[in-house]
């Protein structure tokens, strides 16, 4: 069924794919950003979302030319998608990184559930598991990683992420709300499959990632998935690919770099040590995109 959606940060590496993916859905896509996206179909209003005013407007307009012509004011929005972020550390100084990705998080939860918007999707990020920017070699607490995870990250993008995962829980109770964060691990668009074999070559290159990813376009699915799923009220979800970036099988590949973090339940043969185990299983997640159809084995 196509939606109205409005989608901020949809002209980033992650945003364009996931805006492709809902609008070859059928979904008419508005899109929020500081810079245009340059895809035929999906207009970019530019805004400011670390501005209140700006975002409630954004969340009130209509999504292009056409809209003036029914002379009834702007359609109703079915649901707004949030990537839009400083995306990740060492872009903007640290208290920039948090200050624009907590607020912006937060005008936009507000102003959505404010204007009657009840699903919110967010982009929340692997960064709160505590390693990819932690400072020195850090261990997992355990494996597989779970969202009930204790969430203990140094980093100002990582903790802003954790901020707004707590922003949109308060939310959701508050309005009633359908709010679901997705811990996106690391993003692999097409053409970053050249950089596998060297990944692969080097294990502990990829422990800060959890040793897993989500191709870009499944994560597109992921986020369609949740559009179309209510009745959830707040909820976490890993959005990353099935299986493990190593060509050894999951627990034995733990074992031998990663021997600091145990393994809590048995995992699937080559299941993602940042599992996805809940996006399958409640939302219905089905990759498209897994690794080893790009990449050849040695």
């Amino acid at each position: 069924m196509s939606k109205r959606i409005v989608f901020t940060g949809g002209s980033g590496k992650a945003g364009q794919h996931a805006v492709a993916y809902l609008v070859a859905q059928g979904h008419e896509v508005f899109n929020l950003d500081l810079k245009p996206l340059g895809m035929e179909g999906v207009n970019t209003l530019i805004t400011d979302l670390t501005d209140s005013g700006q975002v409630f407007n954004a969340l009130s307009m209509h999504f292009d030319f056409d809209g003036f012509a029914t002379g009834q004011g702007p359609k109703p929005i079915d649901a707004v998608v949030h990537f839009a972020a400083v995306p990740r550390v060492l872009i903007q100084p640290d208290n920039e990184t948090f200050k624009a990705n907590v607020v912006s998080t937060y005008n936009v939860i507000e102003a959505a559930t404010k204007l009657g918007i009840r699903k919110i999707v967010i982009a929340s990020s692997e960064t709160t598991y505590g390693v990819c920017f932690a400072e020195g070699d850090k261990d997992f607490h355990a494996f597989p990683l779970e969202e009930d995870y204790d969430s203990d990250p140094m980093d100002s993008y990582g903790l802003s992420k954790v901020v707004n995962e707590k922003t949109a829980r308060a939310f959701a109770l508050r309005y009633g709300a359908d709010i679901y964060a997705l811990r996106i691990g690391n993003v692999i668009s097409p053409e970053d499959y050249a950089n596998f074999p060297a990944f692969l070559a080097v294990p502990p290159s990829r422990k800060r990632n959890a040793w897993s990813y989500i191709d870009a376009r499944d994560l597109g699915q992921i986020v369609d998935l949740c559009v179309g799923k209510d009745g959830l009220g707040f909820q976490v979800f890993n959005a990353t690919n099935n299986e493990i970036t190593a060509y050894e099988p999951t627990e034995a590949f733990l074992r031998k770099w990663a021997p600091g973090s145990p393994i809590t339940r048995p995992m699937g043969e080559w299941e993602a040590p940042l599992s996805n185990r809940k996006a399958r299983e409640v939302l219905g997640f089905q990759e498209n995109h897994n690794w080893r159809k790009y990449v050849k084995a040695p």
